[in-house]
Formats: C-alpha cells, sequence, structure tokens
C-alpha cells in the first residue's frame, strides 16, 4: 500500500499562535519540529499497520521542515498525478475561512481569499485536498488538526480516521491538548486506517464534486479580483470581489 501524505503547519500539535507559522519567527522551527513529530506518528502507525510505501509533501507555503527530523523510511514528494498511491493522510489541517472557533481559519490566503465554492458548497483546503486525491482514485483516510478541522473532514469525507490535537479559541487562540497523548492517538488512528483499508471491510468515499463543476472565488478586495481577471481566460467577472468559471473536469476546479 502506497500513501501520500499531504501537510500543513496551523493544525500541527504545538502550534499556538499565527506569528509562527511564519519564517522569521523564533519559533517558526519549533512549529516545524512540532510538525515533523506529528508525522513521525503517522508514519509509523501506518507502516505498522502495513503500508510498503510514504510520501511526505511540505504542504505549508513556507517550507521549513527539515527531512533529517522526518522517519527515513519516508520519502519527500509533490502530489503528482503520475505517482499512483492508493490513499492521502492530510495532517496538520485547518479549517476553512469563516469557520468560527478554528484556529486560524483560512483557505489558501487569509488576506486575500473570502470564500471559494465548487457547485455552491464552501470548499477549503480539505475539500481541495480531497478532490485532487480522487483525481488518482485514492480516498482520504486520515485527518488530523483542530476540532474544526475535524468537524469539516467529516462533512467532507464521512467516518473516517480524525484527531484532534486542539480547540481554537476565536481565530488566533486555541488550548492545546495533550501532545504525548495527541501523537500517541495520531499513531492509533494512521495504524488503524491504513487496516481498515487493506482488510477491505471499510469503504472510504472518494470527495467527487458534480461535473461540469461551477467554481466561484470571492477575493477580500476588489483589486485581487481585477489582478484575476488579468491573467485568466475562462473566467467571468460576478461582482467586484467575485469570479467564477466553469470546470470540465477535475484539474479544472483549482483555482
Amino acid at each position: 500500500m502506497r500513501l501520500f501524505f499531504d501537510t500543513d503547519l496551523e493544525g500541527a500539535t504545538g502550534v499556538f499562535n499565527m506569528s509562527m507559522v511564519y519564517r522569521g519567527d523564533p519559533l517558526f522551527d519549533y512549529a516545524y519540529t512540532q510538525l515533523a513529530k506529528d508525522i513521525n506518528a503517522a508514519l509509523a502507525g501506518a507502516f505498522d499497520g502495513g503500508a510498503q510505501e510514504c510520501r511526505v509533501s511540505d504542504g505549508h507555503g513556507e517550507q521549513g521542515l527539515d527531512w533529517s527530523q522526518i522517519d527515513p523510511r519516508a520519502l519527500p514528494g509533490d502530489f503528482d498525478s503520475n505517482w499512483s498511491f492508493d490513499a492521502m493522510f492530510l495532517i496538520g489541517n485547518h479549517a476553512q475561512a469563516g469557520t468560527q472557533n478554528a484556529f486560524l481559519d483560512h483557505t489558501q490566503s487569509a488576506s486575500t481569499w473570502f470564500r471559494y465554492t465548487v457547485n455552491g458548497r464552501p470548499t477549503g483546503e480539505i475539500g481541495q485536498s480531497a478532490m485532487q486525491s480522487a483525481l488518482v482514485g485514492a480516498p482520504v483516510i486520515l485527518v488530523t488538526g483542530d476540532e474544526a478541522a475535524i468537524t469539516e473532514a467529516h462533512n467532507f469525507l464521512g467516518e473516517i480516521e480524525t484527531v484532534a490535537v486542539k480547540r481554537g479559541i476565536g481565530r488566533n487562540h486555541c488550548q492545546m491538548y495533550d501532545p504525548d497523548k495527541s501523537r500517541r492517538r495520531i499513531y492509533q488512528a494512521a495504524k488503524q486506517a491504513v487496516i481498515d483499508y487493506r482488510s477491505g471491510e471499510k469503504t472510504f468515499s472518494l470527495y467527487k464534486p458534480s461535473l461540469p463543476a461551477i467554481c466561484e472565488l470571492t477575493y477580500t478586495r476588489s483589486d485581487y479580483a481585477d489582478q484575476a481577471m488579468a491573467y485568466t481566460t475562462r473566467a467571468e467577472r460576478i461582482d467586484a470581489r467575485t469570479i467564477r468559471w466553469v470546470a470540465q473536469n477535475y484539474t479544472e476546479i483549482f483555482p
């Protein structure tokens, strides 16, 4: 069994304020070390559950993952539809923009993106990752992050394995759960997810919105929509801040 790990930083154990997710903050390296520990817990569970190959992507824009801290059995690698994998783990995820009591909620850019929908359904990075995974026929079978991210994951993906490592208090603060207990839970959830997938006794669904899909992206300011329209040939302007396009296939869904 081959697994792809799509990771992010905001939903990692031990990440507790906004500044530490940006390069240059004194706690930036600490935050990435915490993410590495979450990844390793999931890797250990996956391999113990029977996975043969795991590839890990640093999905946070700051690209600060220290690969020397990662289980050497794993390989680095970004999503590539030419590499066929069986299932996806989402480690360290956050909820989409506009989610109440979600730690550092955003969709792609907290400063420029206000709302992104597919066929009228608000869709954040969890849903987008699930659509991307569905492109190669691979379901998402494990999600870790804050409580709001876990709720969102179940709304999109049903009864998969999940682990909440903290609870958002407003947007910029959170209550952190015990790190050792969280990582033990990540290990167990990862192992169980792989066992369930390999046994075939549990059905995992692919998230595949109906096609053609109507995609809309509302920006926080009208000039961001101006810029988007200057670089696209397939979108139309709906209002001052919103563009719309029709996706004929899943590769066109992504903005």
